[in-house]
C-alpha cells in the first residue's frame, strides 16, 4: 500500500479514518486521488476515467451514451437500442461464457431488467431491455461506480481498489472480491446481493489473468464495455 495512505492530514476535517471505527482503517480511501486525476469527485457521463486514463478509453466513440449505456450496448447486437434475451445470450457467448451460463444468464438478466427499463406499464413477454432507460435498472449493494443516472464516478471506482486491493494495489484476488461484495451489501437488499455477486463472479470467470487476479484496467473496461469488445476480438482470433 502506498505510504500516502498512512499519512495523517493536518486538518482533522480531512481525516478518513476514525479511531473508534476500525472498519475505516481496514477499508482505506486514497487521499491523493485529486492529485492523480482532475476533479475525481465529478461523475463523468461519457468516459470511464481513472489516473491512468484521464480521458477514458482512447480511440473509442461513446456515441452520446452514458458509461452505463455503453456497458449495456455491447449486448444490443443489432444496434436498435433494445436488448432481447437472445441478444444477451449472444453477447455472453461472445465474451467467453459457456452455454449453460449464457442460457440461464440471459433469462435472468432480461427478467430482472425488462420491467424497470420498459417504456410503459404493460410488460412485454419478449423481455426487452431498453438501453435508453438502463439507469432505472441499477441495483443496490454495488460499488456505486455508476451513479443513479448512469454516469461513472471515478472516486467510487478508485475506492474498489484502495479499500479491498490488499495483495496488489491495482488488482483484486478472488478472496478480496468476496470481501468487497460483503462490504458493499445494503441491509435486506437480497436482489442487490445476488445481482452484484453474479456480475462480479461472471467478470472474474471470463477476465481474470493467469495469476487469478482481476486487474484494475480490466474492471474499468467492464464499466464502459470496452473489455467486452476486447474479449470478443480475442475469442474470434483464437
Amino acid at each position: 500500500m502506498s505510504s500516502s495512505f498512512s499519512s495523517l492530514p493536518e486538518d482533522a476535517s480531512m481525516e478518513t479514518e476514525a479511531p473508534h471505527a476500525p472498519v475505516t482503517r481496514e477499508r482505506r480511501l486514497n487521499p491523493s486521488l485529486q492529485e492523480q486525476l482532475p476533479k475525481p469527485y465529478l461523475a463523468r457521463a461519457l468516459e470511464a476515467v481513472d489516473p491512468s486514463h484521464p480521458q477514458g478509453t482512447r480511440g473509442r466513440d461513446p456515441r452520446g451514451l452514458t458509461v452505463l449505456q455503453q456497458h449495456a450496448a455491447f449486448f444490443d447486437r443489432n444496434g436498435d437500442g433494445i436488448i432481447y434475451p437472445w441478444e444477451t445470450f449472444q453477447g455472453l457467448r461472445a465474451i467467453g461464457c459457456g452455454l449453460p451460463v449464457s442460457f440461464f444468464g440471459s433469462i435472468l438478466i432480461n427478467l430482472l431488467l425488462t420491467f424497470p427499463t420498459q417504456q410503459g406499464w404493460l410488460p412485454s413477454p419478449l423481455l426487452p431491455i431498453h438501453i435508453k432507460n438502463i439507469h432505472k435498472g441499477k441495483h443496490g449493494s454495488d460499488s456505486e461506480s455508476y451513479d443513479t443516472e448512469g454516469r461513472f464516478d471515478p472516486s467510487k471506482f478508485d475506492a474498489i481498489f484502495s479499500k479491498y486491493g490488499r495483495t496488489h494495489p491495482d488488482a483484486l484476488t478472488l478472496h478480496e472480491l468476496f470481501s468487497m461484495l460483503k462490504g458493499n451489501r445494503n441491509i435486506y437488499d437480497f436482489i442487490g446481493w445476488v445481482a452484484a455477486a453474479g456480475e462480479w463472479l461472471l467478470l472474474y470467470s471470463v477476465a481474470k489473468d493467469k495469476d487469478g487476479l482481476l486487474q484494475r484496467e480490466t474492471v474499468r473496461g467492464a464499466f464502459d464495455g470496452s473489455l467486452f469488445e476486447r474479449l470478443q476480438d480475442n475469442k474470434k482470433s483464437s
